[in-house]
């Protein structure tokens, strides 16, 4: 199991265009993907499970990933919020 902590950089927080991106790329691996925000634990496999924990700038996440593909789908998920999801 791998458990990253993020903080959202995004000034528009993780809205639907960037969602949808992450939601794609956690349904490539098989490895199982959740997002915790306070204390709410939602899967990473629906766009609607995502945008219902209304992520805006400044708030931390902590991403849960559990498989066979742990470490490849972590790495994704890194490139994902670094390159996504920062401050433009």
């Amino acid at each position: 199991m791998i458990i990253k902590e993020y903080t959202i950089q995004s000034a528009d927080g993780l809205h639907a265009r960037p969602a949808t991106t992450l939601v794609r790329l956690a349904k490539k691996f098989k490895s199982s993907m959740q997002i915790k925000k306070d204390d709410k634990q939602i899967e990473l496999n629906s766009l609607l499970n995502v945008l219902g924990l209304t992520l805006k700038y400044g708030d931390s996440i902590s991403l849960i990933i559990e498989g066979h593909d742990e470490q490849e789908a972590a790495a994704a998920v890194e490139q994902f919020f670094q390159e996504q999801l920062k401050n433009l």
